[in-house]
């Protein structure tokens, strides 16, 4: 006689075991029609689990986020369904939910084409309007493996000879189509009516480059029509703002076959760079930081000692030289301990704060490279702060206080916080993790600031903190970083002498605001569609003249304004004006000032924004002034 909590305290008491779809009908029959699965103890569970002992459920519908989830893992399988209807060859291996959709790893004897998408997708639909029933039935591994080996489906064979002894192997039925899965589903497939594929791709069976590849079809599923509209208006957004294609329309940089993931920055993108180095330099000048530079290649020996060989070789660049190794560097921070190592310090030295714009490479897979999000060769805002344990919380909380400012500079306010702590592979001992977690922890209470833990993602030498930030579309980037190191200086030698005249091992705290600078510049393209704030964009302001006679006027106030400080460009050809605001407008050129007769005798500009909006005629000097107040204001 099971008695069930509900979420809001209430007890519903029963005479027998009940499921959580039976908890439902006892409180509704509109609950019931909603409900996607249960909460049970705080564990997910199909709606048709029987609950046999007193317990606190909480049902799920697709208002909750887990419940978005399982609609999603059930278009998966309505996917598998369908095209096991089209294509009775297909083979089905793997099918996860992702962010804002689902995909599905199939082998299939043919190249799929985005018109078989169309057809695969209106198919999911026929099928789920017949609103079937989903069967859970939980059988053991012998009949798993027979029901696949039936239905001639080697991979998920192989993925139930994986399964641990004594876990449960459900599978769902879906009218005659059968898959496996740890669940839950939806019970029925009226819950399953807002969803789109989206894209193919290619996908190595289980991530593995040495097993065959397979094709991978994507897809989106919602809770209503409303949302899924919503979010596919949102996908073209983000295709207009493709900073690849934003890149090559406005000359910024491009990525050629023969450098692959490496960037060939055009003038007009390095102007960005610049900019966006010199203001970070600024910034950590008054912070009390030195600028460095360290040598890009290096001794495998260095990776060995501070402990990256083991964890990142795979993804390190190995060259030779008269019988030596030498690794192309993946990150700064060994290099900055032996600029520490340079002479003994003391604690009156300390906290020291190196700073490097650092060229790194990693060898990424070519799959995974993408623009500047996804790079070989990149440069980090990267910087190293030795100081004692009893600095920690000072240096943290400064850092925090300059990452919020820069990302408030950016166009940045909304800055999402997780807490990660120690992983499975990890040096150090559990005393210096409490020690250096505990740290990082008081310093996010100390601020006032939300955070999220993330158990097991800190990073080998010590837990982090993360720093994302939301773009215009609701996107999250992951940007900055701050983490505590008790271990590399030791193992790379850092010392320092303490006040009673003993050497004490330093803290090394790890730090980035910006991350890699060629990723933050594809999140800005992205974020503000091209159109760049002043202080940020590669030309200022354009001047455009009507006619020839006023050529040597603007070649003249060109000059000027270089002087006062903008960047400026001149279009001096034989094109209708016209045609000329059209083409610099489409450039995201935050000023166009055009001039002609009038405006050469009165030695003024007529001003016009990127927008469209005209600004009206104005003297050189009072342009000069108002394009200083924008850039000044970072807006």
């Amino acid at each position: 006689m099971p008695a069930i909590t509900l979420p809001d305290g209430s007890v519903k008491q029963f005479d027998q075991p009940v499921t959580g779809m039976q908890v439902a009908e006892s409180i509704g029959a509109g609950l019931a029609k909603a409900t996607l699965a249960a909460r049970i103890d705080g564990r997910l569970a199909d709606a048709c689990v029987e609950i046999d002992h007193d317990a606190e459920v909480a049902l799920i519908t697709a208002r909750d986020r887990e419940g978005l989830d399982i609609i999603r893992h059930s278009c998966a399988h309505l996917l598998g369904q369908a095209l096991k209807t089209i294509y009775p060859n297909v083979q089905m291996a793997i099918g996860p939910v992702i962010d804002d959709g689902f995909y599905y790893d199939i082998a299939i004897d043919r190249t799929l084409t985005p018109e078989d998408l169309e057809k695969i997708e209106a198919r999911m639909y026929e099928l789920a309007e017949r609103d079937h029933d989903v069967i859970r039935e939980v059988v053991t591994r012998e009949k798993a493996l027979a029901t696949f080996e039936a239905r001639d489906e080697p991979y998920k064979q192989e993925i139930v000879r994986g399964i641990p002894e004594g876990e449960t192997i459900a599978l769902y039925h879906h009218e005659d189509y059968t898959d496996m899965c740890v669940g839950p589903h939806v019970p029925n497939s009226r819950h399953l009516r807002a969803f789109k594929l989206t894209s193919l791709a290619g996908a190595y069976w289980r991530g593995d480059a040495d097993n065959e590849m397979l094709t991978r079809i994507y897809g989106t599923a919602w809770a209503n029509k409303k949302d899924l509209k919503a979010h596919l208006a949102h996908i073209e957004e983000a295709k207009k703002r493709d900073h690849r294609l934003i890149g090559r329309r406005q000359e910024l940089f491009h990525i050629q076959e023969e450098a692959p993931g490496m960037v060939f920055w055009h003038d007009r993108g390095w102007q960005i760079y610049l900019q966006i180095t010199d203001y970070i330099r600024a910034r950590l000048k008054r912070q009390g930081y030195r600028e460095v530079h360290t040598p890009s290649l290096i001794d495998l020996s260095l990776w060995e000692k501070s402990g990256h060989a083991d964890k990142f070789m795979e993804n390190m660049f190995i060259t030779g030289s008269e019988e030596r190794q030498f690794a192309v560097k993946p990150m700064n921070c060994p290099a900055h301990v032996q600029i520490y190592n340079r002479g003994l310090k003391s604690y009156r030295d300390l906290p020291l704060r190196l700073a490097e714009f650092g060229s790194c490479h990693r060898n990424e897979a070519s799959g995974t490279l993408h623009g500047l999000m996804r790079v070989r060769g990149f440069t980090q805002d990267d910087a190293h702060i030795f100081c004692t344990e009893a600095q920690i919380g000072e240096e943290v909380g400064a850092f925090i206080d300059l990452l919020y400012t820069v990302y408030r500079d950016f166009g940045f306010d909304d800055v999402l916080i997780k807490l990660s702590t120690r992983p499975e592979k990890r040096v150090g001992s559990d005393a210096v993790w409490d020690k250096s977690e505990a740290a990082l922890q008081q310093c996010l209470e100390d601020k006032g600031l939300d955070f999220e833990l993330q158990p097991g993602e800190g990073a080998f030498y010590g837990p982090k903190i993360e720093f994302s930030l939301r773009d215009c579309l609701s996107r999250v980037w992951q940007l900055g970083t701050v983490q505590l190191d008790f271990s590399m200086p030791a193992r790379l030698g850092a010392e320092y002498v303490d006040e009673n005249g003993d050497r004490q091992v330093p803290v090394m705290i790890h730090r980035a605001i910006l991350g890699s600078l060629e990723r933050f510049i594809g999140i800005l393209i992205e974020h503000y569609a091209g159109s760049m704030p002043v202080w940020l964009s590669p030309s200022q302001a354009v001047l455009l003249n009507i006619t020839d006679a006023q050529a040597d006027f603007v070649t003249a106030t060109a000059r000027r304004l270089r002087d006062g400080g903008l960047r400026v460009d001149t279009d001096l050809r034989n094109e209708k004006i016209g045609y000329k605001i059209r083409e610099h407008t489409m450039q995201r050129v935050p000023f166009l000032l055009v001039v002609g007769d009038r405006e050469v005798e009165s030695g003024s500009v007529a001003v016009r924004t990127r927008e469209g909006e005209d600004l009206g005629t104005m003297s050189v000097e009072a342009f000069l002034a108002m394009a200083q107040e924008r850039i000044d204001a970072r807006n």
